[in-house]
């Protein structure tokens, strides 16, 4: 280690950060949350990660953070995101001055699904009980209060989320000092009657692989839960193993030659069921549309997943340029933007809205920019062309069925 002095600008940068520390925020009640300004004004509640540089996982949480981290409460699966997520003692996760934001959980890499599952009905629950305790409270807080509270507990839009916690406020002022038992327990349990969002987060380790018995368990619940996968197509945090993510042809540990089947397609899978939320988003490839994903994955009243296109490290590639490959997955078709909303089936319109347009570079174009296809090709040319010719009739296939489905017609 060769020491230096430190720079001279230090002091006066942490003077100009402590300023910035010091600017008002926007009032989230105010903003429209759905589009990428109105999100990006909001304050993230997850910085500073300990994340490799360039990491393609952070921005989603940074994004989450911003839309939901006052009420959101996350099981993170074991893996790349709990590490940067939970390297105590520090954690990139933090607080608004109101004193909320997100909690945070971890239990193990296999589990996560149902660890996650017992998080949301443990939430349920509190909310069950809580409204019972309200309504049996009317003679303290009001009947018109009490009710109002009741029939408000799980509104998910911001304006309502902070109607709610004005209601809320209002009602722990009424209870304060009183001895009766009911009125005690309800001013333990009363912030359980504002919306909280809940959501599974992990990697594709987890999701395709290790946990997906339990995943799938849990997808198939219809309870009000949602699941981020931040697929990076390998087993990142263990050094880049292939898993079932991992496309054709790619080379991982275990997968020296060249994974010799197609990748796992998670989000058509969990499209059959018909009655889960599912989206495919790339932030590098079209954030608008990343953005309406997690806003609607909330909102949906059932289980949801957003699965996320997240380059690393282990892709062999310029990390400065990763969110230029996640826009070359879309734009080669490989990895096609969509949304299957069950709620348009209702109203007679096709769930599935494909959001990337028809593929305007080949496969080879894009995955020859990657290390992870490149270096098959310097070691073995042939083997290579034969996997790299059958990993893009694997990226047309799946891109026609996908745009052959949102095509079909739907009636009520």
């Amino acid at each position: 280690i060769n020491m230096a002095a430190q720079p001279p600008l230090r002091e006066q940068e942490r003077e100009n950060y402590e300023f910035f520390l010091t600017l008002q925020e926007y009032d989230r009640a105010e903003l429209n949350l759905a589009t990428v300004k109105g999100s990006q004004l909001c304050q993230p509640l997850f910085e500073y990660s300990g994340a490799c540089a360039g990491c393609g996982e952070t921005a989603y949480v940074k994004l989450l953070s911003q839309l939901f981290g006052d009420r959101m409460i996350i099981g993170n699966a074991t893996g790349c995101s709990s590490i940067y997520g939970g390297n105590l003692p520090t954690t990139p996760y933090c607080k608004n001055d109101d004193g909320r934001g997100p909690a945070w959980n971890n239990s193990l890499f296999e589990d996560n699904a149902e660890f996650s599952f017992g998080l949301r009905l443990t939430q349920d629950k509190r909310m069950e009980y809580a409204r019972e305790l309200t309504l049996a409270c009317k003679d303290i807080l009001g009947a018109e209060l009490a009710e109002a509270i009741v029939a408000n507990a799980d509104l998910p839009d911001e304006p309502a989320i902070f109607a709610q916690r004005d209601r809320i406020k209002e009602a722990k002022g009424k209870l304060a000092g009183h001895k009766d038992t009911k009125a005690i327990q309800l001013a333990s349990v009363i912030d359980a009657l504002v919306h909280k969002s809940v959501w599974a987060m992990g990697g594709d380790g987890w999701a395709y692989d290790i946990g997906y018995g339990g995943l799938d368990h849990v997808l198939a619940s219809t309870r009000d839960m949602n699941v981020i996968v931040m697929d990076t197509m390998v087993y990142s945090n263990t050094g880049g193993q292939c898993s079932k993510a991992t496309p054709r042809g790619a080379v991982a540990k275990f997968a020296a030659a060249g994974k010799p089947a197609p990748k796992k397609d998670l989000g058509m899978i969990a499209m059959t069921y018909g009655n889960i939320y599912v989206a495919q988003i790339a932030m590098g490839a079209n954030e608008a549309q990343a953005v309406k994903a997690f806003v609607e994955a909330d909102s949906y009243p059932g289980c949801s997943l957003v699965i996320c296109y997240a380059h690393c490290i282990a892709h062999g590639i310029n990390m400065t340029t990763g969110l230029d490959q996640q826009a070359a997955a879309v734009k080669s078709g490989f990895w096609p933007l969509y949304r299957f909303d069950p709620r348009l089936e209702q109203q007679g319109k096709n769930p599935l809205q494909l959001d990337s347009k028809e593929p305007s570079i080949s496969f080879e174009e894009f995955a020859y920019n990657e290390n992870r296809w490149g270096m098959l090709a310097k070691s073995n040319p042939a083997h290579a062309k034969v996997l790299l010719e059958q990993a893009t009739g694997d990226t047309m296939n799946r891109w026609h069925l996908y745009q052959q489905m949102a095509q079909m017609q739907y009636d009520k």
